[in-house]
């Protein structure tokens, strides 16, 4: 399928799939769902990906100076060059950057090399030219490790996701260098441009009555999911992203009597709205999201929304206040939400992980939760820490200064608007690919 560019303004886009009546029923299944537990679907799927991708570049007649590897998924692509260029493994790492997303080594997946043969992901190649070839003599195939290795240059999603990984596979002999370039988002697209016109032309009134505009038509949808009524005078705490169990959606919800307190206050009231979707299979997230209903029932000021598509994205970042971020470090390579959520007049409150060391100045364009030796703490150790720390942030300066000093919270808005419109807009992001990895 192909997806013409001038529709959403994109690149062109080309969507394989193999649900076409030529294909048995078995085969048609292969692109039916994202991550499919069964292990020979996913091979089937980065075969299509890999070697389908760039088989279809061939029918296209394009001939690329370079193929840009998004995670290892399609690394079969690899083994379709390496036998279209004669065996010469130089000819495809002239033409290959890997961009590696994973910041832990559980999270790379890895193969039985005899089912990836069986199934042809190496193009023809016997199982022992595969592991001299790559440089793995066990019967584990790991892709990344054989993209850090066909590659001529590789790049991690933000500075700090650089590090982590060179250290991680930095025990390993061949691979490529890995560089940084931080993950962005389309202003354009996503930005409130009257939020900016105010702030450009100095006006804190105009900025104000936007906002509050901007949260009441949020609450509609509020209204309209779970019948309650949302008050846009009262600070508002979203977290809304993909559920996954290191982004902890629940943290903050953990300790009982601190969130049994938070929104019971009468002093600093509290709204809090959580959306996003867990992956079909992923038991832990979806237990996580239901808890987060049950628990929604106990209170007037708890919603927790559905149907999380760019729609309702981009309303809940203009509902909010305060963009609650709280992975566990350093397992988010980068995340962009929080970055969208600047643009709309919401202030970032997040762990010290993915992008956010690049950006936040605590108190003066967001707030971070100051990292501890993460290192040599087990993972009961790290939620306690975090949530302490969220807990008291949140007490003692960030609802402060939002019913007592708005002046300021409005500056620590504003500069975050600032602080986010151009380092982290995708024009800087795909000029940095071009500049740093593809030339």
């Amino acid at each position: 399928m192909y997806l013409n560019p001038e529709t959403f303004k994109t690149a062109p886009l080309f969507l394989l799939s193999t649900d076409v009546p030529e294909n048995d029923y078995v085969s048609q299944t292969i692109t039916h769902r994202l991550y499919d537990a069964n292990v020979a679907t996913k091979v089937a799927q980065f075969i299509l990906l890999g070697v389908g991708g760039a088989k279809l570049i061939d029918i296209l007649n394009f001939n690329p100076e370079l193929y840009h590897l998004n995670e290892a998924h399609g690394l079969s692509a690899a083994f379709y060059l390496y036998k279209k260029y004669n065996n010469n493994i130089e000819e495809v790492r002239k033409r290959l950057v890997f961009t590696t997303h994973t910041p832990e080594e559980a999270g790379n997946e890895k193969h039985d090399i005899y089912l990836c043969h069986k199934m042809s992901y190496f193009c023809g190649l016997s199982v022992d030219e595969v592991k001299i070839l790559t440089g793995m003599p066990e019967d584990q195939f790991n892709h990344s490790l054989a993209a850090l290795r066909f590659a001529q240059l590789a790049n991690g999603v933000s500075q700090l996701h650089g590090q982590v990984s060179r250290l991680m596979w930095s025990k390993y002999e061949n691979i490529c260098d890995i560089i940084s370039i931080t993950n962005a988002q389309n202003w354009k697209y996503w930005a409130d441009k009257q939020l900016y016109k105010f702030k450009e032309a100095g006006d804190d009134f105009g900025i104000d009555d936007r906002k509050k505009y901007l949260k009441k038509r949020a609450f509609e949808i509020v209204a309209d999911q779970t019948g309650k009524i949302f008050n846009p005078d009262v600070f508002t705490i979203v977290w809304a992203r993909r559920f996954a169990g290191y982004k902890r959606a629940s943290l903050i919800t953990t300790a009982e009597e601190r969130f049994h307190k938070l929104m019971n206050s009468t002093k600093y009231p509290v709204q809090i709205i959580w959306a996003g979707k867990p992956y079909p299979v992923d038991h832990p997230a979806i237990s996580e999201f239901n808890q987060l209903v049950h628990l929604s029932k106990q209170y007037k000021n708890v919603a927790v929304l559905i149907g999380y598509e760019l729609t309702l994205s981009k309303r809940l970042k203009q509902a909010s206040d305060c963009w609650l971020n709280n992975p566990r470090v350093p397992r988010e390579a980068s995340g962009t939400s929080g970055m969208t959520a600047a643009m709309n007049g919401a202030v970032n409150f997040s762990t010290d992980d993915g992008w956010i060391p690049e950006f936040i100045n605590h108190g003066h364009n967001g707030f971070v939760v100051p990292k501890a030796d993460y290192d040599n703490m087990v993972t009961h150790e790290q939620d306690e820490y975090d949530l302490n720390k969220l807990y008291e942030i949140l007490e003692n300066e960030i609802l402060p200064l939002y019913y007592n000093d708005y002046k300021t919270w409005r500056q620590i808005m504003k500069n975050g608007m600032q602080d986010v419109r151009f380092q982290f807009d995708s024009n800087r992001m795909a000029h940095e690919y071009y500049t740093l990895l593809y030339r």
